[in-house]
């Protein structure tokens, strides 16, 4: 029998209370609570491939289980927020970061009407900020960037405090599945806002100090890597693969992303994260949408047994839609056909992922991962659903398991 209930506690919702895990939040992250589970039920597990690592949940919760994990990532702004929510911090580099806050926040009050702070090079920025939030923000950035030119704990830090900030301030809405804004308001000023947000950023700079000097006991090492060809390091196998590959969902790989990824410099052009999107497993958004009117699959997904009725049923709705599942699905083939030659034997692999629908056609994506992991050799292999995930009575997300045969 299906789950009832949506579990906000085995999402994003509850990891924005829990310390390292909250720093950035991201819709897609799935809890901590599920990777932790797995690791008390698996005490045997000492080393962890995280192949698409996103935001680094599994990773940090193996850091501070004292563990050794991998985590790879094709987007170089996730690969630095997870190296950073992964590293130990020094007492006395908690301490320069505090006070280089308050110096920071001094200094950008001394500026006042300058016309030349750089701002993110974002289309229609003012859908994101208004004129006086976006002057305050790049006067923070403006003096963080004076104050350390060059990378430091200390600057990763205040840079974690900075995109808090930019998120807190934005008319950015994740009320639905694809984000959007909220409509401006005209409002009296009844109070300093710009007061209000240097406050914020002291805030923010406060909480993630504290949990900063959290000690990390784990070895956690972070790539910028296409987990369609998962082969590191030589001959090194992993206990355990634990991983939450992208939905099948056509949403935008980057699309909460962006504004940081402005703001940090990790995007210049609006191309840019297309082109992000179309190197991502069945990335579809900007030109990685149009690339897929010429794509042509090769033969790495020919034996997912149901896929082809699936993308047929879905062509007689949207062409670009059935060819984006099949990508996806070529992709995670691609993915699975490397993966035997990096877990030990009596190696198992987990996955957090959940069904889709398109028009009137489910697609059900757990099955065919569990398809992909008896096709490339694993054994023992599971589904079990984890919680309902919306409104649409067909949408779940599931734990797909399976072990590498001893």
């Amino acid at each position: 029998m299906m789950p009832n209930k949506q579990r906000a506690d085995l999402t994003f919702k509850d990891n924005v209370k829990r310390g390292r895990h909250g720093w950035v939040r991201l819709t897609p992250a799935y809890s901590v609570k599920i990777v932790q589970q797995i690791l008390i039920e698996n005490p045997n597990i000492q080393s962890i491939l995280e192949p698409f690592s996103g935001t680094g949940t599994t990773g940090l919760v193996a850091a501070q289980s004292g563990l050794q994990c991998d985590l790879l990532d094709i987007n170089p702004f996730l690969v630095w927020l997870a190296r950073v929510k992964c590293a130990n911090y020094e007492t006395e580099q908690l301490k320069r970061m505090r006070e280089a806050a308050s110096v920071i926040l001094e200094q950008a009050k001394e500026l006042h009407h300058e016309n030349d702070l750089w701002q993110p090079p974002i289309n229609h920025i003012e859908r994101w900020w208004s004129d006086g939030r976006l002057h305050t923000l790049s006067k923070i950035f403006h003096v963080l960037h004076q104050e350390f030119p060059t990378p430091s704990p200390e600057k990763d830090l205040l840079l974690i405090a900075f995109c808090r900030l930019i998120m807190r301030w934005s008319n950015a809405a994740f009320n639905h599945q694809s984000m959007s804004f909220k409509k401006a308001v005209h409002q009296l000023q009844m109070f300093d806002e710009e007061e209000t947000i240097y406050q914020s950023f002291l805030d923010d700079v406060t909480r993630i100090s504290q949990a900063a000097n959290e000690a990390i006991t784990g070895i956690i090492n972070v790539f910028l890597h296409d987990s369609r060809q998962v082969m590191l390091n030589g001959d090194k196998r992993y206990d355990a693969v634990i991983t939450s590959p992208p939905y099948v969902n056509r949403m935008s790989y980057i699309r909460e992303l962006r504004p940081y990824m402005y703001w940090l410099g990790y995007l210049k052009k609006a191309r840019e994260a297309g082109e992000l999107d179309w190197q991502a497993i069945g990335g579809t958004w900007g030109i990685a949408t149009s690339r897929l009117n010429d794509w042509q699959p090769d033969d790495t997904a020919d034996n997912i047994p149901q896929l082809k009725s699936i993308v047929d049923e879905i062509a007689q709705s949207s062409e670009v839609l059935s060819r984006y599942v099949h990508k996806y699905f070529a992709d995670i083939a691609a993915h699975f056909a490397n993966l035997n030659q990096v877990v030990k034997p009596g190696g198992k692999l987990y996955y957090i992922i959940g069904n889709s629908k398109f028009y009137d056609t489910l697609v059900p994506v757990e099955q065919i991962y569990a398809d992909l992991m008896e096709q490339h050799g694993f054994i023992d292999v599971q589904i079990k659903t984890i919680r309902k995930r919306n409104s649409k009575k067909e949408l779940y997300e599931f734990l797909v398991s399976a072990q590498k045969p001893r």
